[in-house]
């Protein structure tokens, strides 16, 4: 089911893209820098960052038998699987497919395909809501960042591209919560994709569903259930410069 929702302005696109960086900015210096001290720092930063899983289950235990609505921004039908299966007697979801970061074409499409395939074989009765496929939206987001390695500050911007459009839909559309299918995967940051997460969920008066899926087994259980689906499971992350450093 497509739909249409207007892109953010280029002054708020530079704003947002000049926030998530100095995010980024500081993470790297936790992960690069080789000095003793900074080193400690991350030590004692890492030994204390927030433990998403928990602070999910902590939500669902507050919610009890509502089952408020969720909005669930998906980027593929293996990550979809077992996010699906955790967060179902919890919530009356919605799936949203934007994702303007893959390359080519036909990529996009065949992911969007199979994920309508597999949440109609699995006896799922939610909607697909697929946004236009714009491509020059990711494009202009990243420009000034095609060097940047994977796991970079080109990914921190195409996380928030993502998730505000996500964030933006909800609001728009009267759910309760919003969340994405992204930190199931060991490729994703999840302290990034929380921390964006929030930011959008305060700026859109929508609550943002904190999580680290890939827990719990979370990641296994996806590889279980495309095994069992028989689900297309791609090789690079989605974008044209994943594909180039993968050699795919």
């Amino acid at each position: 089911m497509a739909a249409t929702l207007v892109a953010p302005s280029a002054r708020e696109a530079l704003s947002n893209r000049a926030a998530i960086l100095r995010i980024y900015e500081t993470q790297k210096m936790w992960y690069n820098n080789g000095s003793i001290k900074i080193q400690a720092k991350r030590c004692r930063i890492m030994a204390n960052r927030i433990n998403y899983q928990l602070e999910m289950e902590k939500v669902l235990r507050r919610l009890g038998d509502t089952k408020p609505t969720l909005l669930l921004h998906a980027c593929c039908a293996p990550c979809s699987s077992a996010t699906l299966e955790r967060l179902a007697e919890h919530f009356r979801l919605s799936i949203l497919y934007y994702n303007p970061n893959i390359y080519p074409p036909a990529e996009y499409h065949r992911r969007e395909a199979e994920l309508e395939r597999f949440v109609e074989q699995a006896g799922y009765r939610y909607p697909v809501i697929e946004l236009p496929y714009e491509p020059d939206e990711f494009y202009t987001a990243v420009k000034g960042l095609e060097q940047e390695p994977e796991k970079g500050g080109r990914c921190t911007v195409c996380y928030r591209l993502r998730l505000e459009q996500t964030a933006r839909y909800a609001a728009a559309h009267g759910f309760e919560w919003f969340c994405t299918t992204l930190s199931i995967s060991p490729m994703k940051d999840p302290i990034r994709i929380n921390a964006l997460g929030q930011e959008l969920g305060e700026k859109y008066n929508v609550c943002f569903l904190p999580s680290e899926f890939r827990k719990k087994d979370g990641y296994k259980r996806s590889l279980q259930l495309s095994a069992e689906y028989g689900l297309y499971r791609q090789d690079y992350c989605g974008c044209v410069f994943s594909k180039q450093e993968r050699g795919v």
